[in-house]
């Protein structure tokens, strides 16, 4: 994996931390994602900067929101993940290896691979 996909991926999970925070608490702080994740304070500032600058969150000093934009990306790569995680767990492997496997891939599947995967499972 190049540089370039890790700060992708790294950007999607914190996109996907920060959607799941605010659906359980009314405001989102840094060190909430943090925890979540399990890095440190000053990664998520880092991180918070990256996805500002892309027009994915806004933070007010104390508290993390989401953009229209980013609550769209967030939504997205949440929908890949429940969608990975339920068709694994249909392949058979169990529940705690399907969300790790699931956390992966939903960061390299194309598009194609995704929507294929979505059909065999309405079926």
């Amino acid at each position: 994996m190049n540089s370039n996909q890790n700060n992708n991926q790294s950007s999607e999970d914190y996109l996907e931390c920060i959607l799941l925070l605010s659906r359980e608490n009314e405001f989102v702080h840094r060190v909430d994602v943090a925890r979540r994740i399990g890095v440190s304070q000053p990664a998520v500032q880092k991180a918070i900067k990256i996805l500002e600058a892309g027009g994915y969150v806004e933070f007010d000093g104390m508290h993390i929101y989401l953009t229209k934009k980013g609550e769209t990306y967030a939504t997205e790569i949440f929908d890949r993940h429940c969608t990975l995680t339920r068709f694994l767990e249909t392949l058979g492997v169990n529940a705690a290896d399907a969300e790790a496997d699931a956390c992966k891939m939903e960061h390299i599947i194309s598009s194609a691979s995704f929507e294929a995967i979505k059909k065999f499972l309405k079926k």
